[in-house]
């Protein structure tokens, strides 16, 4: 990785970068220091909270290159597939860092010829099927000189953990029956969230060539308003301020409760923002009221919450939903009543 890591360099000395994500001022700096040093990295967290955000703001860092248009992603001047090896006329094409963003998605289901390529059976009648022609390169391969994203690292079995294990450690992987090794250089960001219990045991091996760190939830309420406001569908529909602003209170609240083993993720919050502006505009409206939030507010969090077992046999979470609000609109009366009186809204 230290061809990469060297094009990353200069960029992650800079103050002003993954401007992607809104505040998270530290996992920031700790994900630039672990860059600058070559580390392949786990972004652990709850989810809906930026963990894919912030791993294409850093494929975006990576400078456009000219590649060899092979699959393999190729420098001319370091050919490293077979086609290139064997000095075939291939046409170079340029491509930028984002196009260098390759994303896995982890699960049960997930092979190691995903990861890593396997024989296409029309190319090995062509060419025979102990020909390199006849190999089809995985993700690893397509994200040579680029960043490879795997979402949910814990999702993936075993065995696949393992077919990992050799392209970190040497930047190769060798290639099934071939008995040749194949060069693929890359920063791999990986994701894991630490309360999904469908998931498999990271094995320590593995883990050791990682760097990890901690993600979560917006700092403050008023970087998340602002997530809403930049991330969130305008529909030209004036939202209020200060409704956003309860809205947001109120997903924030819910991530205290101490009933509440899974909390809302800032898609909640996007969901109110986008949802509200929806019936507005339905309803005929060009701004949002209190109706038009309330309204949806069961539908867009209910799902998103999972409630500790001393709590979920005793109450479904749409009930759930809905006691917590009203008990917020007890504590702010201002809320309900934006509708109807402006500027009367209590802080």
């Amino acid at each position: 990785m230290a061809m990469i890591s060297k094009k990353l360099d200069l960029k992650l000395l800079g103050k002003d970068i993954l401007q992607d994500i809104l505040g998270q001022q530290e996992i920031k700096h700790h994900l630039k220091s672990a860059l600058l040093c070559g580390r392949h990295i786990i972004v652990v967290g709850p989810p809906g909270i930026g963990k894919t955000t912030l791993a294409k703001s850093v494929a975006k860092l990576l400078p456009e290159i000219e590649v060899n248009d092979c699959g393999y992603n190729c420098l001319p001047s370091e050919p490293l597939c077979p086609t290139c090896r064997l000095g075939k006329k291939v046409k170079q094409i340029k491509i930028s860092g984002i196009q260098r963003f390759v994303r896995l998605q982890g699960s049960p289901d997930l092979t190691a010829e995903d990861l890593i390529g396997d024989i296409d059976p029309i190319k090995a009648m062509k060419f025979g099927p102990l020909s390199l022609e006849a190999f089809t390169p995985g993700k690893i391969f397509k994200a040579n000189n680029g960043v490879l994203f795997f979402d949910e690292l814990n999702r993936c079995p075993e065995k696949l953990q393992n077919a990992l294990l050799q392209v970190l450690e040497e930047k190769k992987a060798t290639i099934g029956s071939y008995d040749v090794d194949l060069t693929a250089d890359f920063v791999l960001i990986a994701t894991m969230n630490p309360h999904d219990s469908s998931t498999e045991k990271l094995n320590d091996v593995l883990l050791d060539r990682f760097d990890l760190v901690y993600m979560g939830y917006p700092e403050n309420l008023e970087i998340e308003k602002k997530i809403a406001i930049s991330k969130g569908l305008d529909l030209g529909i004036t939202f209020p301020e200060d409704l956003l602003h309860y809205c947001v209170a109120f997903i924030q609240e819910l991530r205290q409760n101490e009933n509440l083993e899974q909390k809302p993720s800032v898609r909640a919050t996007l969901g109110l923002y986008e949802r509200a502006q929806a019936n507005a505009k339905l309803n005929g409206s060009n701004e949002v009221k209190f109706d038009d939030i309330k309204a949806v507010m069961e539908s867009v969090i209910a799902h998103r919450i999972k409630l500790k077992p001393s709590v979920k046999y005793l109450q479904d979470p749409v009930k759930f939903v809905k006691d917590e609000f009203e008990k917020f609109l007890d504590k702010n009366p201002g809320f309900s009543s934006n509708s109807e009186k402006k500027g009367e809204v209590s802080g």
